[in-house]
C-alpha cells in the first residue's frame, strides 16, 4: 500500500510519454519546482514525478512554467541484482492534477468577500 500526498509547484519540465517492455506499460514523467508556503526560494526544491498508464494523457493540458497541485503516492521497491548490494528505488507516482492558475482566478480576492460595504445597505428598514 502507498501514501498519498499532496504538493504545489511549477512545471520545470515535462517528458515524452514512453513504453517499457513488451507488455504496453507506459510512463511519463516530469519536474515541478516546489513552491508554495514554507518554502525558501533561495534553495528551490525540484521534485521528478511521473505519471504511468492512463494517468499519462493528463499532462496534455498543462505547460512549462504552469502552476499545479499535484496529487501523488509516494512508493518504493528493492532490487537485489545478482552479486551486488540491495538497492532502493522511490517513484513519485502522481494521479491528480490540479491549475493552480484557475483556482486562484475562481477566488475572490481579500477584503471582496466581507459583502456590500455598510453605506450600501436600505436605511428604510421597517423596524
Amino acid at each position: 500500500m502507498s501514501n498519498s500526498f499532496e504538493t504545489q509547484g511549477v512545471i520545470h519540465s515535462i517528458g515524452d510519454t514512453t513504453e517499457y517492455g513488451n507488455n504496453g506499460f507506459i510512463k511519463r514523467e516530469f519536474v515541478i519546482r516546489v513552491t508554495g508556503e514554507g518554502v525558501n526560494e533561495a534553495y528551490p526544491n525540484y521534485l521528478a514525478m511521473e505519471l504511468v498508464k492512463d494517468n499519462c494523457g493528463i499532462m496534455d493540458a498543462y505547460n512549462i512554467g504552469d502552476e499545479i497541485k499535484v496529487h501523488f503516492n509516494l512508493n518504493g521497491r528493492l532490487w537485489s541484482p545478482p552479486g551486488k548490494p540491495e538497492k532502493c528505488f522511490n517513484s513519485l507516482q502522481a494521479w491528480r492534477i490540479e491549475s493552480l492558475a484557475q483556482a486562484n482566478q475562481n477566488s475572490v480576492p481579500p477584503g471582496f468577500d466581507q459583502g456590500p460595504p455598510l453605506d450600501a445597505y436600505d436605511d428604510d428598514v421597517p423596524f
